[in-house]
């Protein structure tokens, strides 16, 4: 089981069903397609690996306290879209530290489990 968060680089949408909105949109544009991220989603992701490294970039000791539930993170990204997955049981450092680093980069951070806006 995995926790997933979806930020991005835009405008911050009035609501949760907004942003609900701006999110669909922008994964059915973003999904599948070799866009290269934006340069503020790579800072973002940046950012998180300086916290916690890519899975399978230290030992098996390292893994096991990285929250990323894939790897190498940087490849979850498309053009402005960032759409990443936590292991559950690591889930609540992951997603605080990441909407902290959304926050302070002026991204949005959108939570489609519980479908809110977080920053």
């Amino acid at each position: 089981m995995s926790y997933d968060l979806a930020v991005w680089e835009g405008p911050r949408p009035s609501d949760d069903t907004m942003a609900g909105d701006v999110f669909n949109a922008l994964h059915a544009a973003c999904s599948g397609q070799s866009i290269p991220p934006t340069d503020l989603i790579r800072r973002f992701v940046g950012d998180l690996l300086e916290r916690w490294p890519d899975l399978g970039q230290g030992d098996e000791e390292d893994d096991e306290a990285i929250p990323w539930s894939t790897g190498p993170l940087l490849s979850e990204a498309s053009g402005p879209l960032i759409y990443f997955g936590m292991v559950f049981s690591k889930y609540e450092q992951g997603a605080d530290f990441a909407v902290e680093r959304a926050r302070a980069l002026g991204l949005v951070c959108f939570d489609p489990q519980d479908w809110r806006l977080l920053t």
